[in-house]
């Protein structure tokens, strides 16, 4: 049972005319004819009634099949409809995901935005600290984190690419230095995230490379409490130059970290076989208007860049 057969079978059904059917459907009558009789055969069963050369009636098979017929089309005729808004963004749901901390922070500071563009859109912001497992579970439509992810199943957008800070307080001792190392700040009571924020993993990496043991006096899984300590003389932090450009305070200086340098890049993933609708783009380029807008205005004063 094919799409064009159930076409020439509603019109005649519609018209009770096979002539008639036959021009609304701007084809010949021996077709029209030849496409009802392939629908007759495959099942089994007269779907009209032929009196005499002109005049036909629907058959109680007909009338069935007519039924369903009509459903199918209207369903057709729905999803049309359901399409055409989701491409003009007037319906629809977005799941985004983003690694936990300063890059959710990043991703929250565009909903407001976007709801404010785009108000049929259903929002979904899942701030996880592993993104990859429900982006394969079709959980999300995209998810923001740290690159390069070498995975071969996903589609990356760099977004970024940023340093980390020392950030002490300004009337700190140590805060008239250019620069730290790690080596500098072993001895120092540090301020960090826990060992399962992607930060403080970046930052347990390049000690362990180095064959240094950096623990924290004390860990917080907030940004506003781990700011609030620093700024309290309760220690120094390693920070995102993201983080402190979204909480600037002016009592705070942020001094480069060298030798190594940390430095990481930010992006989109989505897996390859995932269709990116227009929601989904439209947010990323609001997203990258934000961190465009971000990066052009310097950070405070008082801090050091």
């Amino acid at each position: 049972m094919e799409f064009k057969q159930l076409e020439c079978f509603n019109a005649v059904c519609e018209e009770l005319h096979f002539t008639r059917a036959s021009e609304k459907l701007g084809i010949t009558q021996p077709t029209l004819s030849y496409q009802i009789k392939l629908l007759e055969d495959e099942l089994g069963i007269p779907l009209f009634n032929r009196i005499g050369k002109k005049k036909i009636t629907v058959t109680e098979a007909g009338s069935i099949l007519y039924k369903h017929s009509k459903e199918i089309f209207g369903s057709l005729a729905g999803a049309r409809e359901e399409i055409f808004e989701l491409q003009q963004m007037k319906r629809g749901m977005l799941a985004i995901g983003a690694l936990i901390g300063e890059i959710n922070e990043l991703v929250s500071g565009v909903l407001i935005g976007f709801n404010q563009q785009y108000p049929d859109i259903q929002i979904k912001l899942h701030g996880a600290e592993d993104v990859v497992e429900p982006l394969l579970r079709n959980d999300l439509d995209f998810a923001v984190t740290i690159l390069p992810l070498e995975d071969e199943r996903f589609t990356k957008v760099p977004l970024y690419e940023e340093d980390f800070y020392v950030v002490i307080k300004s009337d700190h001792p140590l805060a008239g230095r250019e620069s730290f190392e790690f080596k500098d700040i072993q001895k120092e009571p540090v301020i960090l995230f826990p060992y399962t924020h992607r930060c403080r993993q970046t930052i347990d990496w390049a000690c362990s490379a180095l064959g240094i043991g950096l623990k924290p006096k004390i860990e917080t899984t907030t940004i506003e409490s781990l700011l609030m300590l620093v700024r309290s003389g309760a220690g120094l932090s390693i920070l995102s130059k993201t983080l402190l450009e979204l909480y600037p305070h002016p009592d705070l200086k942020a001094i480069p970290l060298l030798h190594p340098a940390l430095r990481r890049e930010v992006g989109v993933i989505y897996l390859k076989d995932r269709y990116l609708g227009k929601a989904a783009s439209a947010f990323i380029a609001l997203l990258s208007e934000r961190i465009h807008r971000i990066k052009q205005t310097p950070m405070q004063p008082d801090i050091t860049t």
